[in-house]
């Protein structure tokens, strides 16, 4: 099985067995659209298929880990169903974390990042709502308090402050950071990779059922609000901000 080569996204499969995903659209800082999707999803897809690949590290090129999802005015439908299965197709860190891209951290085995990184969900200033299975996994990691913070006031987090209430595993000094990060991986690469599946299967099974159907709802959700008239003069309130004070 050959290494995908894609638009968005950058694939480096080492010889120690540790697969590097990484969004390589530094001058878009990493925002996902539609294509972005795509190619993560592809890229998933063959890191989990590929026997080479013993451990996979996701990162990104440039300033951000990611920037969240592109901001596009959703085009009307009539078929909200159809909408939300096409989205639901193309369904370590080093700086700043936003969207969608801190939302899926959640459901990553380990996180390790930078001190100066940031974590953000500005799903209320866009009219948006929860995503990634946020509404199940950040309260159980975080705390209902500090979940709510982020999710429904729209707080950005600090790197500590996350190491803090455990939803980081722990910070590593920039330089030299995916140096680190790819060392930590080769070790973990040198274990039995059935033991690692069955390890994984015990401690994510249990949830797996519960956390696909709220990834239903939450994308159900989601396109209802992208579609909604008041999302739409948030997002519009959203970028005038940015631009009155870029």
């Amino acid at each position: 099985m050959s290494v995908p080569k894609l638009e968005t996204i950058e694939i480096t499969l080492f010889e120690t067995g540790v697969a590097e995903i990484a969004f390589n659209r530094p001058q878009r800082y990493n925002a996902l659209s539609p294509q972005a999707y795509a190619d993560w999803l592809e890229a998933i897809r063959w890191a989990a298929n590929d026997d080479r690949a013993k451990v996979t590290v996701l990162t990104g090129r440039g300033k951000y880990y990611t920037s969240g999802q592109e901001l596009a005015f959703p085009e009307a439908s009539d078929d909200p169903q159809a909408e939300m299965n096409r989205r639901a197709k193309i369904t370590e860190y080093e700086s700043p974390s936003i969207g969608f891209g801190t939302t899926t951290l959640a459901l990553c085995d380990v996180i390790y990042s930078v001190p100066h990184a940031t974590f953000a969900t500005p799903f209320m200033k866009l009219g948006f709502c929860a995503e990634g299975c946020s509404s199940v996994l950040f309260p159980r990691i975080m705390g209902r308090s500090k979940a709510n913070e982020m999710l429904l006031m729209g707080k950005t987090f600090t790197a500590e402050e996350l190491e803090k209430c455990s939803f980081l595993s722990r910070l590593l000094p920039a330089e030299g950071f995916r140096e680190q990060v790819l060392a930590l991986a080769e070790e973990s690469a040198k274990f039995s990779v059935e033991a690692m599946k069955v390890t994984k299967g015990l401690i994510r099974d249990v949830d797996r059922e519960l956390l696909e159907k709220t990834n239903e709802i939450e994308m159900k959700c989601l396109i209802e609000r992208m579609m909604s008239p008041d999302s739409l003069e948030s997002i519009m309130k959203f970028l005038a901000h940015l631009c009155a004070n870029s």
